[in-house]
């Protein structure tokens, strides 16, 4: 059986074909269901990237129902059908990916009880490889698709780009510490807040206050802090697990050894890296 495969180490996109986009039909499902192809929000996609071995630029050819004994755990609001598409690119994977993969769908029924025609839709499949079965392809998530568009083909490939690196910033699952050091001047003072991540990543916060100066953070994603770090661009890898990962609130306990005033001041600190980061901005 023949096979896509990557030629890079990071398993990124190596099929160069046109991305240009195609007249498809408008759907009637959901934006919960299948990420829009406008304006869709950086941090829908990036949490199927994250999550995904497998990404998959693909254009449906058959959508076949089950029958009422395969679907039978299904809810009564939803189709489960099995679905055929052609692999028209191949963005993430280990191994390559067969020309054509098939995959098991829930689709939303509409007010009519049926679903919209699917063929020759483009989508982008987020989810894994089945073992030991070429072709057999399974969904992060039941929603885990996202319409084609120039748009979301170049987030896709762009989030994908940073989440494959060594480096890649990783989830952030608790704030560990906190401890603010008040300056020799009045208005003067630094705050550090650590954070723990789910393979351990070195993972830091600073704020600096002076003075008459602009309230100024950084992060750091070294076991030393880093002088030159800054606080991250926006509608990146970073950013997003900052603005998405990060409690709304530092928990007093968490503020070593500090006395009431330097909590507060921990805590707005804390605040001000919150609303400079803005909303993690998911619509599903």
């Amino acid at each position: 059986m023949r096979f896509v495969h990557a030629k890079t180490g990071l398993c990124l996109i190596l099929l160069s074909i046109s991305t240009a986009t195609s007249a498809q039909a408008p759907l009637d499902l959901p934006p919960s269901f299948v990420i829009e192809a406008d304006q869709a929000s950086f941090s829908d996609i990036a949490d199927l990237v994250v999550i995904s071995p497998l990404i998959v630029d693909v254009t449906f050819r058959n959508v076949r129902k089950l029958s009422a004994e395969q679907s039978a755990a299904v809810p009564a609001s939803l189709e489960r059908v099995l679905v055929e598409a052609d692999v028209m690119a191949l963005i993430r994977g280990q191994g390559g990916i067969t020309p054509r993969v098939r995959f098991l769908l829930d689709v939303p029924k509409n007010a009519k009880g049926r679903i919209p025609k699917l063929q020759k839709q483009r989508m982008y499949l987020f989810g894994r490889q089945v073992t030991g079965r070429p072709g057999e392809v399974q969904l992060a998530r039941p929603n885990a698709l996202a319409l084609f568009s120039t748009t979301n083909d170049a987030l896709v490939r762009a989030i994908t780009k940073e989440a494959v690196q060594a480096d890649a910033a990783r989830r952030i699952t608790s704030v560990s510490s906190a401890f603010h050091s008040a300056g020799t001047v009045l208005g003067e003072g630094e705050t550090q807040i650590f954070l723990k991540t789910d393979n351990d990543q070195p993972l830091s916060l600073t704020i600096l206050s002076r003075p008459g100066q602009q309230k100024t953070w950084a992060v750091s994603t070294a076991e030393v802090i880093d002088a030159s770090a800054t606080a991250p661009q926006r509608f990146t890898l970073l950013w997003y697990r900052l603005a998405c990962g990060l409690p709304r609130a530092l928990p007093s306990d968490r503020v070593e050894g500090a006395s009431n005033a330097d909590t507060a001041r921990a805590q707005a600190d804390y605040k001000f890296v919150i609303d400079s980061l803005g909303p993690c901005g998911r619509k599903r």
